[in-house]
């Protein structure tokens, strides 16, 4: 009897060895929160604020922590569905090398999966930083400045910029965590690819880098992508169902 999709994967997770998992935004927006490119998503109601424009107006700088506070990205209130739960037991059981996520929620960490483990591509939401000396600040404190006193938030140690620790249209890619990716991607076994439309470079040549250098690859989406083609299996269907199959609790 042919085993059916969830079945494989099961199979094929259980021969690897260095298991890499990618994940977009379709394993959070089981989560609740809106993807950011599709039709009706969050680019659709509102544009992005650019880099350049961030930095260099202070009405941009005012409209962008507007957002944040106002959770118009969706991303506050979220809590870790069953892909992400899964995603954190083959890290625990020594199958996932790594998870190279796409997303800015924070999800992956508040599922269990050490901070050290994860490449975060876009950065994190979940706090902000300084631009010029990188300090971490928390938005709770920064909230109480924009909202009680209308203050736009400037960083504690040195004055600069603070802005949350995400990448944003126009800004460079974190240097440091696209080659923990590259390496990464070219030493697992197994490729898998959980919620993204792989449509985004450099992000989406991961999956790539990783075919050629040996790997299996298999994308879950519940839409068509074009990696499509180069993969050794591909499940259209909901994140959480086929990954929680597929990744049983011990």
């Amino acid at each position: 009897m042919t085993p059916s999709p969830v079945e494989e994967l099961r199979r094929r997770l259980q021969d690897a060895g260095r298991v890499v998992v990618f994940t977009g935004a379709g394993i959070s927006t089981e989560s609740g929160i809106p993807d950011f490119r599709s039709p009706g998503g969050v680019w659709s109601r509102m544009g992005p604020i650019y880099f350049d424009d961030f930095v260099s107006e202070e009405a941009s700088r005012r409209e962008a922590w507007r957002r944040v506070f106002a959770d118009d990205y969706g991303v506050g209130n979220a809590k870790p569905n069953e892909g992400h739960f899964a995603v954190a037991r083959l890290v625990a059981q020594g199958k996932a090398i790594a998870v190279i996520t796409q997303n800015i929620d924070n999800l992956h960490q508040a599922s269990g999966v050490p901070a050290d483990r994860i490449v975060e591509l876009h950065g994190n939401a979940s706090y902000a930083k300084c631009l010029d000396c990188e300090v971490r600040h928390e938005l709770e404190t920064l909230k109480q400045s924009f909202l009680g006193r209308d203050e736009i938030p400037a960083c504690r140690a040195c004055g600069g910029l603070v802005k949350t620790a995400t990448i944003s249209f126009g800004q460079a890619m974190p240097e440091i965590e696209m080659e923990r990716a590259r390496v990464a991607a070219e030493g697992c076994d197994l490729f898998l690819v959980l919620g993204s439309s792989l449509v985004v470079y450099p992000a989406a040549g991961f999956p790539l880098l990783a075919k050629r250098n040996g790997a299996t690859l298999v994308i879950v989406n519940r839409d068509e992508t074009e990696q499509d083609a180069y993969a050794d299996l591909v499940i259209r269907d909901g994140i959480g169902r086929v990954l929680g199959a597929a990744v049983p609790v011990a």
